[in-house]
């Protein structure tokens, strides 16, 4: 009796050891693995997603798959992983927009800070394009035609508190002009075609999803987000040497799990997608779309979405935004 009670408690163990965190990592990935955005297809995650998902099962030797599912400027998505299990098998990629500012503005049944980042594979500046009919071609020129016209001149984004918005309200803000915000839905394919058939003025955009529209003249570039001069564009002036000094916005885009994933696959994941975007054919894709490599620790790409979620939630609020349903 003692013997087959003792056979049980070490069978019991064996069972608990074959399921810790270190036992899964091991094995880990036993299966398919789905990576959810929550943009429409093209858009700039999705452009980023797709390729990367497929060295990632090229590398760990399962399926992994892109799922899409657009709406409420990704929180839909981000709710989804929120509530899948802590596997490993259920990811998220998001730009910092949908991480860091539209959660200010949206209604949410999740936090974001407690997603598990796994790694950040992206830094970017934006870029304000125009329709080539719009009578400027500075940020001063703009900002002395919305003086004039105060309220006249449009802008399109992907959705309410998404960057590519609050890039466009931190210019006004700072400029102290008025602009008419036209947001849409799903990931801003609609917006770029609506600004390069001339029913919206501009919009701030991702170089990678514009710079076909510039590079044929439908669209005209004036200039980049960022502190200084992107490594794609070195002729294209920053907005803050073109007239608004000081000014400054950009995002990323990363790997997210969903809240308690395990340290050992977090550290799986990392690993293996920073090996795979230092291949040659992933950096010259990144330098294509105007995007730069910025594989960090699961730690600093944390860091970065706390810096970013508290300093766009100031900003929200600065300008009055209220929360959408």
């Amino acid at each position: 009796m003692q013997r087959a009670l003792r056979n049980l408690v070490v069978a019991a163990a064996a069972g608990l050891l074959t399921h810790s965190p270190a036992a899964l990592a091991q094995s880990y990935p036993a299966k398919p693995i789905r990576i959810i955005h929550g943009f429409a297809p093209g858009s700039a995650i999705d452009v980023f997603s797709r390729p990367l998902a497929q060295k990632l099962g090229e590398v760990l030797g399962q399926s992994v798959v892109v799922d899409a599912r657009p709406g409420a400027t990704g929180t839909i998505a981000n709710e989804f992983v929120s509530k899948a299990p802590p596997d490993g098998y259920t990811l998220l990629a998001a730009p910092g927009s949908a991480m860091a500012s539209t959660p200010h503005v949206y209604a949410i049944r999740y936090k974001p800070l407690e997603f598990t980042p796994i790694v950040q594979i992206s830094d970017f500046s934006y870029v304000l394009i125009v329709h080539p009919s719009v009578p400027f071609r500075s940020a001063r020129e703009l900002i002395a035609l919305a003086k004039a016209k105060p309220g006249v001149l449009t802008f399109g984004s992907t959705g309410v508190g998404s960057g590519f918005h609050l890039a466009g309200e931190l210019f006004a803000s700072m400029a102290g002009i008025k602009l008419l915000h036209v947001p849409y839905r799903g990931g801003g394919t609609a917006a770029v075609v609506d600004v390069v058939a001339g029913r919206v003025d501009m919009m701030w955009d991702s170089l990678g999803v514009v710079r076909p529209y510039v590079q044929a003249g439908r669209l005209r570039l004036i200039g980049v987000t960022g502190a200084r001069r992107a490594a794609a564009l070195p002729d294209a002036p920053t907005l803050a040497e073109s007239g608004l000094p000081g000014y400054q916005i950009t995002g990323w885009h990363g790997i997210l799990g969903p809240p308690g994933l395990p340290r050992e696959i977090v550290t799986t994941l990392n690993t293996t997608i920073a090996k795979i975007l230092g291949t040659s054919d992933m950096r010259e894709l990144w330098s294509t779309l105007a995007m730069e490599i910025v594989p960090n620790t699961p730690e600093q790409f944390a860091e970065r979405l706390r810096l970013d979620y508290e300093k766009y939630g100031k900003l929200i609020k600065s300008i009055g935004l209220k929360p959408q349903s």
